[in-house]
Formats: structure tokens, sequence, C-alpha cells
């Protein structure tokens, strides 16, 4: 096992802003992180598959997996309750592989409280204007919860100032560019480096 431990990374963002879709990017061009796949007590979506999008439980379920102690972190949102099983989490970090967690901003925050040296990224969507087109198209929800939603983003989007850093999702490539930027940012910061490659500096200094 890996003496180091890996690095978490956390993208957070408000409904509609295209986070899901530029976490997918990132990990198919870095394949050495793991991403952590949430539970909720939600239904799925038409496009959504158990243990692919979403581990989907009942709320009772989810309820007792609170009750034994077994989310690195859990936040009801949109009326649905969300979370990270330790088990997804814990035994990677401590085996030095990077861990990717996409959640909500109250997920994000119990998360910086665990792991202070966690990474924090929040999603803005260009405007408002977009970010109700973006709900709209995706076509996957009723009136009511598109509108819950929009009503929702305001809140999400002031913690925005919580987190490390804040990507804009106006061009999509050029957003998945400054996520890949912060994560290459993090491998190469002093105390990552020295965990990762300690014996080549012992060695050009014997």
């Amino acid at each position: 096992m890996s003496a180091r431990r890996g690095c978490l990374f956390v993208v957070s963002a408000p409904s509609g802003a295209g986070k899901s879709s530029l976490v997918n990017a990132v990990l198919a061009r870095e394949p050495d992180i793991s991403l952590s796949i949430s539970f909720t007590s939600r239904a799925p979506r038409p496009s959504e598959r158990h243990a692919q999008h979403y581990h989907f439980v009942s709320e009772e379920t989810f309820r007792d997996m609170i009750a034994a102690g077994d989310f690195f972190e859990h936040a009801r949102v949109h009326g649905d309750y969300k979370g990270t099983a330790r088990q997804s989490v814990e035994p990677f970090l401590a085996s030095g592989r990077d861990v990717l967690l996409e959640i909500d901003w109250q997920g994000a925050r119990q998360v910086r409280e665990k792991v202070p040296d966690c990474v924090s990224v929040f999603i803005l969507p260009p405007s408002r204007e977009e970010l109700e087109r973006r709900l709209r198209t995706r076509a996957q929800d009723s009136e009511e919860t598109i509108l819950r939603r929009l009503a929702d983003s305001r809140g999400e989007m002031s913690h925005a100032h919580e987190f490390d850093y804040i990507v804009i999702n106006n061009d999509f490539e050029r957003a998945v560019d400054d996520l890949l930027a912060i994560v290459r940012a993090q491998r190469l910061r002093r105390v990552t480096q020295l965990g990762r490659n300690g014996a080549l500096l012992d060695s050009l200094l014997a």
C-alpha cells in the first residue's frame, strides 16, 4: 500500500450548470481519478442507470444508512437525500488513489471539515437565462421541478465563495481544460510531489 494519501477533489454546482458532463469529460482524460458514485433517495430519470449515475435507494434505506454511520457526507437536496458512502472514498484515499466527489455545496462543506486539504471547485453557468435553457433542454424534469431548481439555484450559487476555485461553464471545452488545470496543479504541489516522488529527490541529493 502506498504511504501517501490520494488527492480529494470536490465539484459542486447548481442543477443545470453542466457539472456531470464536465466531470465525465475530466474522468475520460484523467483515468487515475476514481469517481465516487453518490447514493440518492430520488427516483431515477429515464436516462439514468443504477450504480452508473447514482445508487438509487428508498428514503427508508437512506435513513438506515445515516443511522449506521455509512456516509462520508450527506444532505437533503431539492427534497431528496444525497450522500457519499465512506467505502467509496476512504479506502481509495488511503491507498494513494485520487478521488472526485460530484456533490452539492452542503456535502462539500462537510467534506472540507473532514478533509481540510481537499480541493473544491464550484461550477457556474454564464447566465441565469442559460441555466434555465439547459434545465429545459435536457427534458428530464417536470415544470414544477424545473421552477424549484431555478429558485433553489440562487441559494446554491451564494455559496460559491466557499470553494477554492470557480469555473464558469460558458465554453464547454474551455471549462474542461480549466478543471484539468486544477487537477494537474494540485498534483504538482510540493506536498503531493514529495509524497509521490520523494525517493527521486533523495536519489538526486545522494
